[in-house]
C-alpha cells in the first residue's frame, strides 16, 4: 500500500514546512506519508523540524527535479 502524498513543489521556504505541520496535526500516530518538493532548502528544513517535533524521516529521494521525503508521524 502506498502512503498518501503532500505536494509542495513551487513552494518556497517556510511554506513546505508549514504544510507538513499542517497535515501532519491530521494524522494518527505511527501514520506514514510523503512531501514532494521542489525548493532544494527543504533538505534541510523538512529533517530539521520532524527531528524537533519527534517525527521520522525514513528515506528522502531525489527525481527529477523533486525531492521526495517519506515520513512517519511520532506522537
Amino acid at each position: 500500500m502506498s502512503e498518501p502524498v503532500l505536494d509542495c513543489r513551487r513552494l518556497l521556504c517556510p511554506m513546505p514546512v508549514i504544510r507538513t505541520q499542517d497535515h501532519i496535526k491530521g494524522l494518527d500516530p505511527r501514520a506514514r506519508f510523503k512531501v514532494v518538493c521542489t525548493d532544494p532548502g527543504t533538505l534541510n528544513d523538512i529533517p530539521a523540524w520532524c527531528r524537533i517535533h519527534g517525527h521520522e524521516v525514513v528515506e528522502i529521494q531525489e527525481k527529477d527535479r523533486d525531492f521526495i521525503f517519506t515520513i512517519q508521524v511520532h506522537k
